[in-house]
């Protein structure tokens, strides 16, 4: 395997008219909306929500409200093995690129690429390797390595022409906060992020992204809930505008408010001291409908495919490229 991987991008635009294809990697919160009788209306309520939240935050020069609608791209990642087979390709991840329309002046402003993240490989760290490695010890643990192949390949594609030449700026990663830290309110607010909430130690997940490169903060959003996970690889506040940073909130606040109603859609906002739990009762359910099961069990199944179609067949070339890739 070359150092200089070759990396193939598909996108499909996320929209009330979004099918999840049996033939690509598929983002299963969003293949998981998408399904079923409901799934016109789950799409539309979703993409409405969206929209709101964004001219929420987005209020200045913006009296009625409804100044901005927020387009969303899935973009599907394919990982070329064998350079010297073009076909030989595996779907390594997907992410999400928003694109925000100013109906005010008609034009549409690039945001932020990542937002949503779904891995193969990821899913068989966490799904597959990790439940192996700890099956008979006493103390839950990770081996010393974990992550490292995963982190390795997401930075090379970061890093490769192929993202440069399609997206201007680093990604930027948007999840839940952990359910097993305590966060606390600090005296930092950013007039769109929020008010920043610090931790008193990293969690796997954290430490997992850290090898991809990405450093951690969290911010509750003005009229949030819950502290929200952002992931970047520069600098948050710096490097981004505050449409750009409106594009992500608004779109991972709503799907969290969707897939965690208990953290995101509760009936009151955290406090100083903060530890999300998915045990809350006093939360209220959106209008859509998803499988959180369901999402589950798609982890383990995809972790398993990865093992059996990227990780074991190529194990000895990916062993010497990682071992010639620094972290």
């Amino acid at each position: 395997m070359n150092k200089e991987l070759v990396f193939h991008l598909k996108s499909i635009l996320f929209d009330e008219n979004y099918h999840p294809s049996d033939s690509t990697r598929l983002t299963t919160n969003f293949a998981n909306l998408a399904r079923g009788k409901s799934r016109q209306q789950n799409l539309r309520n979703t993409l409405r929500m969206i929209d709101n939240r964004f001219n929420e935050l987005a209020h200045w020069d913006n009296p009625t409200g409804d100044r901005y609608a927020v387009e969303l791209e899935i973009i599907s990642v394919e990982m070329g093995i064998d350079a010297s087979s073009p076909t030989d390709v595996f779907p390594l991840i997907e992410i999400l690129k928003t694109c925000i329309l100013d109906r005010k002046t008609n034009r549409r402003i690039d945001g932020i690429v990542g937002n949503n993240f779904s891995s193969y490989v990821r899913d068989y760290d966490f799904s597959v390797l990790l439940p192996g490695y700890n099956v008979d010890r006493a103390e839950f643990g990770t081996p010393d390595d974990f992550g490292d192949l995963h982190g390795k390949l997401f930075r090379q594609f970061a890093n490769s022409s192929t993202y440069r030449e399609r997206f201007h700026k680093p990604p930027v990663i948007c999840i839940s906060a952990s359910t097993s830290k305590t966060y606390k309110r600090s005296g930092n607010q950013h007039p769109v992020l929020g008010v920043e909430y610090r931790q008193d130690e990293l969690s796997s997940t954290d430490r997992y992204f850290a090898k991809m490169g990405m450093q951690v903060r969290f911010f509750m959003p003005p009229n949030g809930m819950a502290p929200l996970a952002f992931y970047a690889q520069g600098d948050l506040l710096g490097d981004y505008t505050n449409l750009e940073l409106i594009g992500t909130i608004s779109t991972m606040e709503t799907f969290q408010r969707i897939y965690r109603p208990e953290i995101y859609n509760a009936n009151s906002a955290a406090g100083t001291l903060y530890q999300p739990s998915l045990k809350n009762q006093d939360y209220s359910l959106t209008q859509i409908v998803y499988d959180r099961e369901e999402r589950s069990q798609l982890a383990v199944k995809q972790g398993k495919f990865a093992e059996e179609h990227f990780i074991k067949p190529y194990k000895n070339v990916l062993d010497q490229w990682a071992a010639d890739v620094a972290l």
